[in-house]
């Protein structure tokens, strides 16, 4: 039996931007929900590097300094070839604060954050009907019958996102390179001190930052096979081919992999991207329905931007909702949502434009072997 709820705001996605984008909202005093398919909140990946912009952002939700007592600051950066050994330093985040954060400790973070009752787990969109025309909400429709009628929806889905498709936004491609990702443990100190090193070696590239005194996130990008769908469905199978993929690397690198965390371990086949140009022809809202994060401006990580982008979103988001939800004269909120919205897309359009430009040149580059950095 159908059964329908009114809501202010519904945020679709409950990953690392649909969580921040409620806590935006909520540290502006603005109700919403939280609807994520999964029956618990999970991060998909092991770790995130977090630009300067990210942690402008955290700091504007409140999180920054509990967050920074997770991670070290990276604060060199390092180039090697590994035929040669040649050595070439990196400037690490524009020369900002720049951190590894695991994943889970974000999540948790903001979670912690939220009110009781934010987030619905086990909540999955089927379909969501948008009148773009005129003042009626619009409608989602869940799995289980409910029927939600919001002021706003904003769809931080991911990149295989559903409101993307509602929006207008054409499918996302992929390159032509896969990667690799995953976490080793020390018992004592690891070598790299509060640097970020990065292994380069016929096409295949290494690298790794510190998490903390412990713990090193690395990551390892190469061309596409024929096998790597199969692989990333067996942890195991990951670290066979990573080992494999890294033969005449230093010692200490072949012995960190042999050594990672087995469940840490993530191989992405397809790393797919919004092609810039469809961000610059393509409104980024209908009606009141909008994107944030990867549902909007997925990127591969070659500029490891992703994620602060994403925090970028959800404090931008907010502050264009809470200028615009008191306008007077309109008692629907449809007036004030669209006029949010507007703002929002046009704050967003040409920042995350040049940002997803950048990736993508870098990324074409990298598909024919040029350098990867961060």
């Amino acid at each position: 039996m159908e059964k329908s709820e009114e809501e202010k705001i519904v945020i679709v996605g409950g990953g690392i931007c649909g969580l921040a984008t409620a806590l935006a909202l909520h540290r502006k005093g603005l109700e919403s929900i939280v609807l994520e398919k999964s029956e618990k909140l999970r991060a998909t990946g092991a770790c995130i590097i977090m630009q300067p912009n990210g942690w402008r952002a955290l700091h504007q939700l409140g999180i920054a300094s509990k967050l920074r007592q997770t991670a070290l600051p990276i604060q060199s950066g390092h180039y090697i070839t590994v035929k040669d050994g040649k050595h070439t330093d990196l400037l690490v985040g524009n020369g900002g604060e720049c951190r590894c954060l695991r994943r889970s400790d974000l999540m948790k973070t903001l979670a912690e954050e939220l009110p009781p009752n934010t987030v619905r787990l086990g909540c999955k969109v089927v379909s969501i009907k948008v009148d773009a025309n005129t003042s009626a909400y619009s409608i989602l429709h869940l799995h289980d019958g409910t029927m939600l009628m919001p002021r706003v929806i904003i769809g931080c889905d991911g990149v295989n996102s559903v409101v993307a498709s509602i929006v207008g936004l054409n499918s996302s491609r992929h390159f032509s390179t896969c990667a690799i990702r995953g976490v080793t443990h020390y018992q004592t100190l690891h070598p790299f001190g509060t640097a970020f090193y990065l292994f380069d070696k016929d096409g295949v590239r290494l690298g790794l930052l510190p998490i903390n005194h412990n713990d090193v996130y690395w990551f390892l990008t190469r061309k596409l096979t024929s096998t790597d769908s199969m692989v990333s469905k067996d942890q195991k199978l990951i670290k066979e081919s990573t080992v494999e993929a890294i033969k005449g690397f230093p010692n200490h690198i072949t012995e960190m992999i042999n050594n990672s965390d087995v469940d840490s371990l993530h191989l992405t086949d397809q790393m797919r991207y919004r092609a810039p140009w469809d961000l610059l022809r393509t409104k980024f809202c209908k009606g009141t329905v909008t994107l944030a994060g990867d549902a909007l401006h997925a990127m591969a990580p070659f500029l490891a931007q992703g994620g602060s982008a994403s925090l970028e979103d959800a404090v931008v988001l907010a502050r264009c909702l809470s200028q615009n939800m008191g306008i007077a004269l309109d008692p629907t909120g449809m007036k004030a949502a669209r006029a949010a919205l507007d703002q929002y897309a046009k704050e967003r359009k040409m920042r995350v434009f040049w940002l997803s430009l950048e990736t993508f040149v870098v990324g074409t580059m990298h598909d024919t072997s040029a350098l990867l950095i961060f």
